[in-house]
């Protein structure tokens, strides 16, 4: 069995699952920018701080020396160790001990630790990284050793931006694999979850497509924890409609078979029954009345036999009719109508209101068997008088027929537009209204029930007054 190639998956990178995979490492890697800016701010103040600790311990060690003097090597060692290219000591607004640089350095920048925020230790670290911040900078800072003591140090950028490079790689590193794994665990986790039932969901659809009669219901695996979430919702919304479509396709199969033997059991009565009528018509003008009124009651019933067979052959063989739609005054319509009805039923009185001028684009054969279906029905349920009106409004027409008799039993209205019982009488076929809805839906209008007791029944046709 095939199954449809709109419903096969897509390649497995445009699959559900490839996306969420990397749209959760996409999403992991953002979050994780976002929080190395900042770090990245902290880490370019500790650096900073470090310097200037180690170039006052080195000035510690210069004033622990003889007359607080050491030679030129001793004082390239310490300026080396501590990272920096000059030191000075400033306490109480005047220079205490002074390291000066191994050569020429000039500071075009100077930094103030004690006023540097987060975000502008931020923003300076990124500068750095691009080389944007001169070659070498002046910092600024309280001695974190020696209370009232201010250090001032000179130091090189390319050896801040160096180790802001190696702080951001080995950052980056960690943060990839971060999301590379936190992507797989919420992959894994998503796709037992989510993705697989749905994949049971779509493989269910288009097995069920492919095959509707003989597919295998959706059978989700039992999910306690879960059994009320979405998808659980979602796979027991479809194994019943599954379910409930089976049935329907069943019933269906046996009602189109069922419907095929009735058509050629009826076409083959109905030939019985006109020569069964031809008998009675014969057996009417006998000379003795016994036989004549037992032919007329047998033409009687042979005729409602025929008539029963002509309408459920036609019901059953045409599908929806082909409409020769042309404008035609409406009320001349209704008027063939109230002829040919009260010429099978005398007593019935009918009415018409029905504006002159009405004349909307309908077929005029269909439109007759769907009024004259409404009328004879009314009739036959016992009406006195029907009424018969007819408007347009906003380009659509309404006819209403309303008539004053017993009114639908509750049988009937549970079952309405529904052949074969849908019938408001004993031994009605329920065709009339059937069909008459049929033809109304066929012109791309509606046929309703609007209300019914035992004063009455009053229904509503609505035609669009154009062509659709």
């Amino acid at each position: 069995m095939l199954i449809p190639a709109s419903s096969r998956p897509g390649r497995p990178r445009h699959s559900l699952s490839a996306r969420l995979l990397w749209l959760t490492v996409a999403v992991t890697l953002i979050v994780e920018v976002m929080i190395l800016l900042p770090n990245l701010g902290r880490e370019r103040m500790a650096w900073l701080t470090n310097r200037v600790t180690e170039a006052h311990l080195a000035a510690l060690t210069v004033s622990a020396a003889p007359h607080g003097v050491v030679d030129l090597s001793t004082r390239n060692e310490l300026l080396r160790l501590s990272g920096t290219e000059a030191i000075r000591l400033i306490k109480g607004g005047r220079s205490i001990l002074v390291l000066p640089p191994r050569g020429e350095v000039r500071a075009e920048g100077s930094i103030d630790i004690a006023h540097e925020t987060l975000i502008g230790s931020m923003l300076r670290a990124v500068a750095v990284m691009l080389n944007l911040e001169p070659d070498d900078i002046l910092v600024t800072s309280p001695s974190p050793l020696q209370r009232g003591v201010i250090v001032q140090i000179v130091v090189h950028n390319a050896r801040l931006a160096s180790h802001l490079r190696g702080y951001v790689e080995h950052i980056a590193a960690l943060s990839v694999a971060i999301a590379l794994l936190t992507g797989l665990m919420v992959y894994l986790a998503l796709d037992r979850i989510l993705v697989l039932p749905m994949r049971r969901l779509t493989d269910s659809i288009a097995t069920f497509r492919a095959d509707p009669e003989h597919a295998a219901p959706l059978a989700m695996p039992p999910r306690k924890r879960f059994k009320d979430d979405e998808i659980a919702l979602a796979a027991s919304e479809l194994a019943a409609m599954q379910t409930e479509l089976r049935a329907a396709l069943w019933r269906n199969a046996r009602l189109a078979a069922l419907g095929t033997a009735v058509a050629k059991i009826s076409h083959d009565l109905r030939n019985i029954l006109s020569s069964a009528l031809l008998i009675a018509d014969r057996l009417s003008g006998s000379d003795e009345p016994g036989t004549r009124r037992a032919a007329v009651a047998l033409v009687t019933a042979v005729e409602r036999a025929t008539d029963l067979v002509t309408k459920t052959l036609t019901f059953a063989r045409e599908g929806p009719p082909a409409l020769l739609r042309a404008a035609f005054p409406l009320a001349d319509l209704v008027g063939e109508v109230t002829e040919q009805v009260l010429a099978q039923a005398g007593t019935l009185v009918i009415e018409a209101d029905i504006p002159p001028d009405l004349a909307p684009p309908l077929d005029r054969t269909q439109m007759f068997r769907a009024l004259f279906n409404l009328i004879r029905n009314a009739a036959e349920a016992g009406a006195q008088r029907v009424v018969i009106r007819a408007k347009d409004e906003a380009n659509v027409v309404s006819i209403e027929i309303e008539d004053d008799g017993p009114g639908l039993p509750e049988q009937a209205r549970a079952n309405l537009f529904r052949p074969f019982t849908g019938s408001a009488r004993r031994g009605g076929t329920g065709l009339g209204l059937a069909i008459a809805r049929d033809l109304v839906r066929a012109h791309g209008g509606e046929l309703d029930l609007v209300a019914t007791s035992d004063h009455g029944t009053l229904f509503r046709i609505t035609l669009p007054n154009e062509v659709v």
